[in-house]
């Protein structure tokens, strides 16, 4: 799979996992590939038709690309936020007829009752410090980069992440959160792709959340992307 369409590459931040191509870095460094990963670089605007499912629930939103992006749920209206700056990134909500930044009080509590966390959709892993190339793996036979990021002081319902970015395409093809006692929350996973106008961009996600004592698990939600929506 290779994924070339500068259009798409700022759906990076719809959880970091839709694809985009970066520079291929040669003899890398963790803290390289990481600062490849959560590039904001401006593009055409696009928006996108989406859904959230779990068992029979089935949550319809938009994505819209301009100089952030925006996720639009219905009933009730609520529009989320993300930018990307150079030292955190950004995630407002506009609900009710008004707008507000998300706080860290809000991290841990899901989007739309979904395995999906405000945490999660603001990327904030990707801005821990220090973090270590621990080798290379191999997922549906793509080569992947495994880094783990250590979350430190930073308020996070993780102690640790590990991250798989594709060597190819920079993509992030997997992240696996971890709580402070080592034990595993929650994992994002990307499971196919697709063309859309002839570029390839995501198909579907899989998130899993973990009882941390049981190891079971809790919630499946599969985030899906469907069309292209016609630019107003």
């Amino acid at each position: 799979m290779i994924f070339r369409s500068a259009q798409f590459r700022k759906l990076l931040t719809l959880v970091a996992f839709i694809l985009f191509p970066l520079t291929v870095l040669a003899d890398p460094d963790a803290e390289a590939i990481l600062n490849a990963a959560r590039v904001n670089p401006m593009g055409e605007k696009t928006s996108l038709s989406a859904q959230l499912r779990s068992k029979s629930t089935v949550i319809p939103f938009e994505i819209h690309v301009d100089n952030a992006v925006r996720y639009v749920f219905e009933n009730p209206r609520q529009e989320l936020i993300l930018k990307l700056e150079d030292k955190a990134p950004v995630l407002t909500e506009h609900l009710g007829g008004e707008t507000s930044k998300v706080r860290r009080a809000q991290f841990d509590k899901p989007v739309r009752d979904t395995g999906i966390t405000y945490e999660d959709l603001a990327l904030r892993f990707l801005y821990w410090k220090n973090p270590i190339l621990q080798g290379e793996d191999v997922l549906r036979t793509r080569k992947a980069w495994k880094i783990e990021i250590q979350a430190g002081r930073d308020s996070s319902q993780y102690g640790v992440a590990w991250v798989w970015i594709d060597q190819q395409t920079g993509a992030i093809l997997r992240m696996e959160g971890y709580d402070r006692k080592g034990r595993l929350r929650r994992r994002f996973e990307v499971i196919s792709a697709k063309k859309i106008d002839g570029q390839w961009m995501l198909k579907q996600m899989r998130v899993e959340t973990f009882d941390p004592t049981t190891k079971k698990i809790l919630n499946r939600t599969y985030l899906e992307i469907l069309d292209r929506l016609t630019q107003k």
